[in-house]
């Protein structure tokens, strides 16, 4: 890829051939856009939205849902083995919320699970008869009914019991894990008496750990990591896709919580996030565009045209900026002010060869990585953008525009859908400037072909954002309604259509067919039967013929 411009002088063409981008599973956000992004047209059919989410390897759960969740696995394990919900809620916390693993372990060696997790069958104190017990902390005597304690039987009166609690609810989740306060004793503290005990904010604070630790601890769930979200993710293991959108609007990796970012691989947006934000480009241009000071060492950068460089107080020392000799060997004899005879004899000679290179080669990287993420900045900037204006339109200019136009809202849900369309598209692209900076150089063919296809890939947006941003502001001005505005809906439709074919950039706001590792979008190839027998590369998303057991593109195994 040489310049922007061989991007955007890519040929014109309606179609693009099976590419980088072939398959589903290569640009589909796992969900319906509309959905995905949460800009939701209200007039949608809700019978259409149920397919939709049917067929989404993950659910997304509310503070609702979640405590739901929890209390069927509470109920769940209390029925089966005959124990108390608390306790129950216990033993779930311990196995991280995983209803098998209790079971598993309980039938296994029922003694020895209660035993690890403080779940006592019998008191390990007796106190029959006794009017009055002994505080084991404060050490004061009080009445039976001012005394409480575990299934331990350890006495301990309601204000050191309630200090006790508090403090640990203080100091954070570790509270779910509260036991007896003998130091010889393991017994669990409940929920139950902490709910005797502590303040309602304390209780408050415990709910909440109780409900999060539902989500942190187990590992089929996770927290949206959008800033201010309060959506959890359930998330079906081992399911393909890891692309998730969140109710918020959000879309992010499932398995390295990062933004949505297919079909780059995780390892490959790690690497490109870590050097993203390193320090290594600075030293890069520093080596790059300045030279160490021949004195004193400090990095000089050169601004003006003269090889007469004097290093800044107080150093003060003057020198060639070619050769770094001192300046006071230098003059006419020596080239001038804008050259330098001891330099050029060196280089033929070979003695700045090795800094020259190391200087050349510094360069070189910076210009490529500059290259690569200028654009995916501007993909990013420009994706941003396209999001902000999907809202200005849903929010004002699709009820004027229906105003203007004479036409039902309901009609005009084509322009929602290409911009639903550019929004997912921009997101793809971005990500294949990450993959091209990673793409071995001595790789031609593969660049090549990757080039190629990225440029029509950006031709295709290009067209598509241009007619949903520049000629829709026409119909939006118009101050009757216009009689080409037909034509204007079928051109705008039929951008999104190509561009969010499976061959071209997108998935397609409307793909909802079955989604994961290994799948391709058959319809897609109508009239080319090639295409229904292949499969898709989860690594880089090639399409490979049905008899290839290797991808022909990167050589990852089927």
């Amino acid at each position: 890829m040489d310049s922007e411009d061989d991007m955007h002088d890519a040929n014109d063409v309606d179609s693009l051939e099976d590419d980088f981008y072939s398959g589903e599973t290569a640009m589909d956000n796992d969900s319906d856009d509309e959905g995905g992004y949460a800009f939701i047209d209200n007039d949608s059919d809700d019978s259409d939205n149920t397919t939709s989410h049917h067929q989404l390897n993950y659910t997304i759960l509310s503070e609702e849902d979640i405590q739901q969740h929890q209390e069927e696995d509470i109920t769940r394990i209390s029925t089966v083995l005959s124990l108390s919900r608390v306790s129950a809620s216990i033993l779930l916390r311990h196995y991280n919320w995983c209803v098998s693993k209790v079971h598993d372990a309980w039938f296994a060696d029922e003694e020895k699970v209660r035993k690890t997790v403080g779940l006592l069958e019998n008191p390990a104190v007796h106190y029959p008869n006794a009017k009055e017990l002994t505080c084991g902390i404060c050490f004061e005597n009080y009445p039976r009914d001012r005394i409480h304690t575990t299934a331990c039987g350890h006495p301990f009166c309601s204000s050191c019991w309630k200090g006790y609690i508090s403090t640990s609810i203080n100091d954070g989740p570790g509270c779910l894990m509260l036991r007896c306060p003998d130091p010889s004793c393991g017994a669990a503290v409940g929920q139950d008496m902490i709910n005797l005990l502590v303040s309602d904010e304390d209780k408050e604070k415990y709910s909440r750990y109780l409900l999060r630790s539902y989500v942190e601890d187990n590992r089929k769930t996770k927290w949206c990591p959008a800033p201010g979200c309060d959506y959890a993710v359930d998330f079906l293991v081992g399911s393909g896709s890891y692309d998730v959108s969140c109710n918020c609007t959000y879309s992010f990796c499932w398995n390295c919580t990062e933004e949505a970012h297919r079909p780059v691989d995780c390892g490959t947006v790690a690497k490109w996030i870590l050097k993203n934000s390193a320090e290594s480009e600075n030293m890069n241009w520093i080596l790059a565009n300045s030279k160490p000071c021949p004195k004193c060492k400090r990095p000089i950068e050169k601004n003006q045209g003269c090889m007469h460089i004097t290093c800044t107080p107080p150093c003060k020392f003057e020198f060639c900026w070619l050769c770094l000799g001192s300046w006071s060997d230098h003059g006419e004899r020596t080239g001038g002010f804008y050259a330098c005879n001891r330099y050029e004899t060196a280089k033929q000679e070979g003695a700045y060869d090795e800094t020259e290179k190391r200087r050349e080669m510094a360069k070189n990287s910076l210009e490529r990585y500059t290259h690569y993420y200028e654009r995916w900045a501007t993909n990013q900037s420009s994706r941003q953008k396209a999001i902000s204006d999907l809202q200005q339109m849903q929010a004002v200019h699709i009820e004027k525009l229906s105003h203007k136009q004479c036409q039902l809202e309901s009609q005009l849900k084509f322009i929602t859908e290409a911009w639903l369309q550019i929004i997912e598209c921009r997101r793809v692209l971005k990500w294949t400037y990450a993959y091209g900076y990673y793409l071995p150089e001595h790789e031609h063919a593969k660049r090549q072909f990757f080039e190629y296809l990225q440029g029509e890939a950006e031709s295709g947006l290009e067209r598509l954002h241009q007619c949903a941003e520049k000629e829709l502001q026409v119909y939006l001005n118009a101050e009757s309604p216009s009689k080409d505005f037909n034509e204007f809906r079928t051109k705008l439709a039929g951008l999104t259509s190509r561009t969010g074919s499976s061959k071209g950039l997108g998935g397609g706001n409307k793909g909802k067919g079955g989604r994961g590792k290994g799948t391709s979008s058959k319809s897609s190839g109508a009239g080319r039967g090639q295409e229904d027998d292949a499969w898709s590369c989860e690594h880089c998303t090639y399409s490979n013929g049905k008899s290839a057991t290797i991808c022909q593109m990167c050589n990852h195994q089927r």
